[in-house]
């Protein structure tokens, strides 16, 4: 009976170890997700663009699609990659994430042509689009899933610096995939939400029973197709803005600080130039709306790159 008591005790001290190393690593996880905030609105923003257009009935599933693409690149693909990495090429990081945001950097910057130069986009590739049907759902999933790559390489990376360099590798394993559900959840949660709130608002139209709550639903209804529009010129910016970002971070990490440098110096005098209450929001801006011109730019500049020359030679492999 001794025996079975002592061994009872043993499986209650393993049981509490191990509650504390579940708890340690969600906390680890919550911590460092607040980290990757920045990227995660950035995600949760470029998201609805892919969506838009398309009928009502077809949002949800599109939105589940993306995400489930986005779980399969947080969870098969880059954690392990980053475990690795930092363990045996921590160097590769900066110039791997570069190329991820030149990538960034390129769509957004195609959008914005295609935004100024409408003719650009023929009315045969809009006829085209039209008749894919199912096939252009599909491309439009394939297209965010593979935005979201870059996207979740970023806040993979930020979220893995954020741990303690010390922590055992399984436990740094378990924090980034906790981290990478919960970042999962929270953007297509609200990805979901807001591609869904004209249908809410249309319900509260139609069924309210009091008047300020048919009037909130009409609002809803009204407002929603402007605020995707909106949602689509913020998910385009984020684009070249964080790519922009990651850009100019490599660059200082690879030794050419110079750029980032002349960026942080003029956030830093801007902040200076405002009242004290507005030096963060100052600074802040200053430094993403450089960063944006740098993303721009470079994307412009990649813009033929792709079309005459990566696009090309992609062509003669694909038919090799």
């Amino acid at each position: 009976m001794s025996g079975l008591l002592a061994l009872l005790d043993d499986v209650a001290a393993i049981a509490k170890v191990a509650a504390a190393s579940v708890d340690d690593v969600v906390g680890q996880a919550v911590k460092a997700s607040s980290k990757a905030a920045g990227a995660l609105i950035d995600d949760a923003a470029v998201t609805p663009k892919y969506v838009h257009g398309f009928e009502a009935s077809r949002e949800i599933p599109i939105v589940w699609g993306i995400a489930k693409g986005s779980l399969f690149n947080k969870l098969v693909i880059l954690l392990p990659a980053a475990l690795l990495l930092s363990a045996f090429a921590p160097w590769l990081i900066s110039p791997l994430l570069m190329i991820g945001g030149a990538y960034l950097c390129f769509e957004g910057a195609e959008k914005v042509w295609h935004a100024v130069n409408p003719s650009d986009h023929t009315v045969e590739d809009l006829e085209k689009e039209k008749a894919a049907g199912k096939g252009l759902e599909e491309a439009k999933v394939k297209g965010a899933i593979k935005t979201d790559f870059i996207l979740s390489a970023e806040i993979m990376t930020i979220t893995l610096s954020a741990l303690p360099p010390d922590m055992a590798l399984w436990t740094s394993a378990a924090v980034l995939a906790v981290a990478g559900v919960l970042i999962t959840l929270a953007v297509y949660g609200a990805v979901g939400v807001i591609v869904k709130a004209d249908d809410a608002g249309l319900a509260m139209a139609r069924h309210g029973r009091l008047g300020a709550t048919r009037a909130l639903g009409r609002g809803i209804v009204k407002g929603m197709p402007y605020f995707m529009k909106l949602l689509v010129i913020v998910g385009t910016a984020a684009m070249i803005w964080v790519g922009g970002n990651i850009i100019l971070h490599g660059l200082a990490e690879l030794g050419f600080e110079e750029p980032y440098d002349y960026v942080h110096h003029l956030a830093v005098e801007a902040a200076h130039a405002v009242p004290e209450a507005l030096a963060g929001a100052t600074e802040w801006v200053v430094t993403a709306v450089c960063d944006g011109i740098v993303g721009l730019i470079l994307g412009a500049l990649l813009i033929p790159v792709a079309k005459f020359v990566i696009a090309p030679v992609a062509g003669m492999f694909s038919r090799a």
